[in-house]
């Protein structure tokens, strides 16, 4: 008799994922997520790096049988790349977290959609498939801390994608397998990406793991095979890990997105409870940087160590968006500063600036034990300002509108989807996007598409103030 590997289990897990699977909150939550990293992908249409992306996208398509965010089609892995750059540029995507660890599900997206695209498949299959690849990208985190072995997430996204997109072809179990375990084997990504000087290729990593995935998959469908001793056999991921791989695929229930947080401001996930307590002291004391004699942030000791200086490297001199948005000393002074963390505070010229730099020097960031031991059920911080004219403020918080224990609802993603996307498409086409996405089981993804399509690549005018 054939031995049973964990692989032949994932893959049945996928193959017997169904509709009634994704059902109530968890259909709307995954809703909600859609739209969001829509309003992240076209929010980043006019990024400094887009256009590099676009021609490299643009020389290497054959077949170009998906739609481009901003106009014009690709084929299926350049469409899946491209647009999967423009959902993480703006840093605004949504976050799991783990111990030892986190993923961005919304990494899915870009890929998932283009090979939704690509077989002309109805929305409700294509959210179905979305779902699958939320889910195994969450359970895989949840159960293996793989950043905490100096591996990057998008290991695991490479497992994600291969799934959602074996969903969509309606692979066997047999092909579905080879899919996950030949775009796992070739894509084990190191957390180097984050560590200072931190370049532009950490928010394009998931994004060439995305494509690489669908392309691997579609290589199985045409048998091609994979390593099936992936997980348990010598030098599996289980070997590498030093321990048992067995995440938990004996429920189908497909209620991950319910467990993801969304972000207010374009910053890492660890730094959105720090830059909304400084902002409400801002806001509650009149604050301006010129006010601020000194700043001590006390942080979990993973946000510490990606963005306070700690393992992953020194903070004080950031000079790109990909420092700044890493660096939780930037974000408190440029909130400080600007009373937001947008876009246009993670444009070079702004991260540059003299007044940002020097408030940066008095920001100090601190790992505390007791707000370690919560994470990740809190990423609490506390803030502490000391002014210019000898006050001390403080603020402690626990949570954020955006995060599991205070979730964003459908209408303030709305909000935020106005608000990135409006520059780009007018409040007319934003309407529409939104009645898609709403609606996106009752439709085919190709309706979707087309609107996707008509936004503009530039923008028309400057993006409003943020809302409340």
């Amino acid at each position: 008799m054939a031995p049973n590997y964990f692989l032949d289990d994932l893959a049945g897990f996928v193959v017997r994922a169904q509709h009634p699977d994704l059902a109530g909150a968890a259909r709307a939550t995954l809703k909600r997520n859609v739209l969001d990293s829509i309003a992240c992908a076209v929010g980043a249409l006019d990024g400094e790096l887009v256009p590099a992306v676009r021609a490299q996208a643009d020389e290497f398509s054959g077949r170009r049988s998906a739609t481009l965010v901003g106009g014009g089609t690709a084929s299926v892995d350049q469409a899946a790349f491209f647009n999967a750059v423009l959902v993480r540029y703006p840093d605004l995507l949504d976050t799991y977290l783990t111990q030892g660890g986190l993923c961005h599900p919304a990494d899915n997206f870009g890929a998932i959609l283009a090979v939704a695209e690509h077989l002309e498949a109805s929305g409700a299959n294509f959210l179905l498939a979305l779902a699958v690849a939320y889910e195994v990208q969450c359970r895989f985190s949840a159960a293996v801390p793989v950043m905490a072995h100096g591996l990057n997430h998008a290991l695991q996204l490479a497992m994600s994608v291969a799934a959602g997109s074996a969903k969509l072809m309606g692979l066997d179990a047999g092909r579905t397998a080879a899919a996950i375990s030949a775009a796992t084997a070739d894509n084990v990504s190191l957390a180097a990406v984050h560590a200072e000087p931190v370049s532009n290729w950490k928010g394009i990593s998931p994004a060439v793991t995305g494509m690489r995935a669908v392309y691997a998959t579609m290589l199985a469908s045409r048998g091609i095979t994979g390593p099936r001793t992936l997980f348990e056999g010598p030098h599996g991921l289980a070997q590498l890990f030093d321990q048992p791989i067995d995440f938990d695929i004996g429920t189908t229930e497909l209620t991950a997105a319910e467990h993801t947080y969304l972000k207010r401001y374009c910053a890492l996930i660890h730094g959105q409870v720090i830059i909304d307590a400084v902002l409400g002291l801002r806001d509650a004391h009149g604050l301006r940087g010129r006010d601020v004699a000194s700043v001590t942030l006390e942080v979990f000791q993973g946000a510490f160590d990606f963005a306070g200086g700690g393992a992953y490297g020194n903070k004080d001199h950031p000079s790109t968006k990909e420092q700044a948005d890493y660096n939780l000393r930037y974000l408190t002074a440029v909130a400080l500063l600007d009373g937001d963390v947008g876009p246009e505070q993670l444009e070079n010229d702004r991260v540059r600036r003299s007044d940002v730099q020097d408030l940066l020097t008095r920001v100090v960031v601190e790992p505390a034990a007791d707000l370690t031991a919560a994470y990740p059920d809190r990423t609490a911080a506390r803030v502490r300002v000391v002014t210019q004219d000898g006050r001390s403020l403080s603020r402690e918080q626990s949570d954020y509108e955006g995060s599991p224990t205070h979730p964003m609802s459908w209408d303030r993603v709305v909000e935020k989807f106005h608000w990135l996307a409006e520059p780009f498409c007018g409040a007319g086409l934003c309407g529409e996007i939104i009645d898609a996405v709403r609606r996106i089981d009752e439709i085919a993804v190709r309706d979707l598409t087309a609107l996707l399509g008509a936004v503009s690549p530039t923008a028309s005018r400057t993006r409003s103030a943020r809302r409340s």
